[in-house]
């Protein structure tokens, strides 16, 4: 078979954020819902039977399809990779060229492609939430309506479930411009090292407050947790990426980037609470109580802090928590207990805080169909076959376990088992790679969690607490109420995202004491003036 598997990449960088989110590693024994890795099912068959059940049509469509590019080019590569791609293609009806994109590079080679519609990638793929150019582009007609055809259930069984909550936040003047690709709802919270809250007495009650954090932030940076006698931790894991800041500030009552005040909503940033959380933030920074240069440490070395020993709080999506415990039972990374060196150290996924935590949009990253190179009705069908034929369990094997017998086999249980997850080794490495980065075609529609059922996996305590987290997390997952509006706001759609940049600037600089509360308050007056009150005048017209 001829490959055509198209490289249009530099290296890439991993930016995590809170629309983030989701983090695709090398493939690892134990999917998670709320990340890129493999959901599962009860009731799979083998990835190897896709070409029982091929799509027939008179013609074969071919779709081009640019991709994001999370492996440094390393993306479907080697001896078995065109087999996998010619069992995807025959199960999808449909030639695939997938174009990849770095992740860093995403936006800028996105924007170019929209200035050329006659050749734009006929599926493109988007990271974050609808705004912006997106906004823009579909205003002038660039992308397919799916309302006209994604609710067929007989057609498309998987996206015709897409939350129609979901849904609102991907259209644009009554258009569903895109698809999402789906995200735990309650992903996001507080992890914490167990056996250094154990040592120290500082372990989260049942219903803890910020100032029962505090108290272990502090412990962890003063109080020699590792019992070393050195004075070489912080107890706050952060780097350039603020979005902790965010689900912080949820502790204290001022929602998820907008909130209802009055009867009108407006940002989180113009509330009373708001600003009673980013003091407490500062309080963490002036009191040494998180890297002093968090704001130039990169992001993609992220939990390396919690993982050598530096940290011992890490806020962000539970489940890098859970890859964080794992990589201290890992064998050639074992981390013994400060409380019992017979014991590996271990993460509390604890979620939130004070009754608060962030909800995700319910998807980080979606998928849009070009309205002139989809110039057909047999193009566009074929192209949402595709998307939703690879929410299949066959799919959804395939594209994140590889091919049976090579990349997998099933035990005694019916459980998937990996033959290539172990990373040191090179040869398992060179056969993940064979299906390495195919994952990113998933929607996981109608949602992730029901997509955790797709495919047999064993279940193991590092799942398992995983889920229980997400599960209590839902519970206090404060949503965006204006995210859908924001989509409708041709002011948000024009300068918005610079806006809210400006805005995470100002905090930062204010939290490191760069400028006094005064000229932050002024500041973000003078962000209201340049474009944000008529933002909020367009989101509440909408309501």
């Amino acid at each position: 078979m001829k490959k055509k598997i198209v490289s249009m990449l530099l290296a890439s960088v991993m930016v995590m954020s809170l629309a983030a989110c989701g983090s695709t590693q090398a493939p690892a024994a134990t999917p998670d819902a709320g990340s890129d890795a493999a959901p599962a099912t009860e009731t799979s068959a083998p990835a190897d039977s896709a070409t029982d059940t091929q799509a027939t049509s008179a013609e074969r469509q071919t779709i081009t399809w640019s991709v994001i590019d999370l492996n440094a080019g390393v993306n479907a590569t080697g001896e078995y990779a065109d087999q996998i791609m010619q069992q995807i293609e025959d199960f999808c009806g449909a030639d695939l060229e997938l174009i990849w994109y770095a992740n860093d590079a995403l936006s800028e080679k996105n924007s170019l492609a929209l200035t050329s519609p006659s050749t734009m990638p006929q599926i493109m793929s988007w990271g974050g939430t609808v705004t912006g150019d997106v906004v823009s582009a579909a205003k002038n007609g660039a992308f397919v309506d799916l309302n006209n055809y994604i609710w067929d259930s007989e057609k498309y069984p998987y996206l015709s479930q897409l939350s129609k909550d979901v849904a609102a936040n991907l259209t644009v003047g009554g258009k569903l411009i895109a698809l999402p690709r789906t995200r735990v709802v309650g992903r996001y919270g507080l992890s914490y090292r167990q056996d250094w809250a154990e040592k120290l007495g500082v372990e989260l009650p049942e219903n803890a407050t910020p100032d029962d954090v505090y108290k272990m932030i502090y412990a962890f940076t003063y109080d020699d947790p590792d019992g070393n006698g050195k004075n070489d931790t912080i107890g706050m894991e952060m780097t350039s990426y603020t979005g902790p800041f965010d689900i912080i500030q949820t502790w204290f009552g001022c929602g998820n980037g907008w909130q209802e005040k009055d009867g009108q909503l407006v940002p989180v940033w113009t509330t009373d609470e708001y600003f009673e959380a980013v003091d407490y933030i500062k309080k963490l920074y002036d009191d040494g109580l998180m890297p002093a240069d968090f704001y130039s440490r990169p992001t993609d070395s992220w939990s390396n802090g919690c993982k050598t020993g530096e940290n011992g709080v890490y806020i962000d999506v539970l489940d890098s928590g859970k890859r964080i415990w794992q990589y201290f039972e890992a064998e050639d990374t074992l981390t013994p207990s400060v409380v019992n060196p017979d014991e590996p150290a271990k993460m509390v996924l604890y979620g939130a805080v004070n009754g608060h935590t962030l909800a995700t949009a319910g998807y980080n990253g979606f998928f849009t169909l070009s309205a002139t190179t989809l110039d057909t009705e047999e193009k566009i069908e074929a192209a949402l076959t595709v998307l939703d034929r690879l929410c299949s369990p066959e799919m959804l094997t395939i594209t994140q376990y590889g091919l049976e017998g090579i990349n997998y086999q099933y035990d005694a249980d019916g459980n998937i088992e990996d033959l290539d997850a172990d990373t040191e080794n090179s040869d398992a490495v060179a056969l993940a790679n064979n299906y390495k980065g195919l994952n990113q075609l998933l929607t996981f529609l109608p949602s992730s969690e029901s997509s955790t059922g797709a495919i047999p996996v064993k279940s193991d305590k590092f799942s398992e607490a995983q889920n229980n987290a997400y599960a209590e997390a839902l519970q206090y997952a404060e949503v965006n109420p204006a995210l859908s509006y924001l989509v409708g706001s041709d002011t948000y759609s024009q300068v918005g995202a610079d806006l809210d940049s400006q805005v995470t600037a100002a905090r930062t600089q204010y939290i490191c004491g760069s400028i006094s509360l005064d000229e932050f308050k002024s500041t973000l007056d003078s962000i209201r003036s340049q474009g944000y009150d008529a933002i909020i005048s367009e989101v509440n017209a909408q309501r």
